[in-house]
């Protein structure tokens, strides 16, 4: 079995200025973001597009602005709803202490599907257009943060058997038991799998949608397979059927996936019909 390596969090130390590899991993996430949304414009149907106004770099520096902000809003949130309230609806004020940590996927997932919603409704543009055009550009994000959780030393896995070959050792879990590399799950199913998966279906200019309930579907489905393999939040405690908060969170974004999926097929079906 292996030892998980110990990194140092801290990438740069300058006097008092320290840089975090975490930190960095989101840079690395938002410039991913800015070149594949780039590269996305060129695909059908936002390259032939030509009212109320053209695609430009300057409306994907706008998605990228407002998926943060719904992102850290909607993770926040999310996590306080999803995770602890009672805590917090105990100590409300604390909802805003985002420096203890707790952020939510799902959250971030619906504050994104808001924010996104109010750039549509400012540049008078179909919603489900916007979000087919920034949902294969999302994985490689997730991607980056994953690999930040692995060097932290954080979200580690259940415990494994001690001969599977990349079973590690997480000396923050307080024990020598031997767990499945959960990050490294992650980053490869919900980041790089989700990823060329999308960006494939993507270049074939598939019916507004379609991306977006493929988005919806394959992390749900990803993500429920890894988390298998994940430690569940020991302060959550048992929840029906043995399955995780995650798990639990997955099975309505698969639904939505599915239901859109169905929407997009029969929408593209009258249109071939008229």
């Amino acid at each position: 079995m292996l030892m998980h390596p110990s990194i140092d969090p801290v990438a740069l130390q300058i006097g008092p200025l320290a840089i975090h590899w975490y930190g960095l991993t989101y840079l690395a996430a938002f410039g991913l973001f800015l070149l594949l949304a780039r590269q996305r414009l060129k695909h059908q149907p936002y390259v032939d597009i030509r009212t109320p106004a053209p695609w430009s770099a300057r409306d994907v520096e706008d998605l990228l602005f407002l998926g943060v902000l719904g992102v850290v809003v909607g993770g926040r949130l999310g996590y306080c709803l999803f995770y602890k309230p009672g805590y917090y609806l105990s100590h409300p004020l604390e909802i805003l202490a985002v420096w203890q940590g707790g952020m939510s996927f799902h959250g971030g997932l619906l504050g994104v599907l808001v924010a996104q919603g109010w750039f549509a409704y400012s540049r008078q543009r179909p919603w489900l257009q916007v979000m087919d055009l920034i949902a294969p550009c999302v994985p490689t994000g997730l991607a980056a943060g994953r690999l930040g959780n692995f060097i932290n030393g954080e979200l580690w896995g259940r415990a494994a058997p001690a001969d599977l070959p990349w079973a590690m050792v997480f000396p923050g879990s307080g024990s020598l038991q031997p767990r499945h590399p959960s990050q490294i799950y992650q980053f490869l199913l919900e980041g790089l799998l989700l990823f060329v998966l999308l960006w494939l279906l993507a270049r074939k200019g598939p019916p507004v949608g379609r991306v977006s309930a493929a988005f919806l579907i394959g992390y749900g489905c990803l993500r429920f397979v890894a988390e298998v393999f994940r430690q569940p939040d020991d302060f959550i405690g048992a929840l029906p059927l043995g399955l995780t908060m995650g798990q639990w969170l997955c099975a309505p974004m698969v639904l939505a996936g599915l239901a859109l999926w169905w929407w997009s097929a029969h929408q593209a079906k009258a249109a071939q019909g008229r």
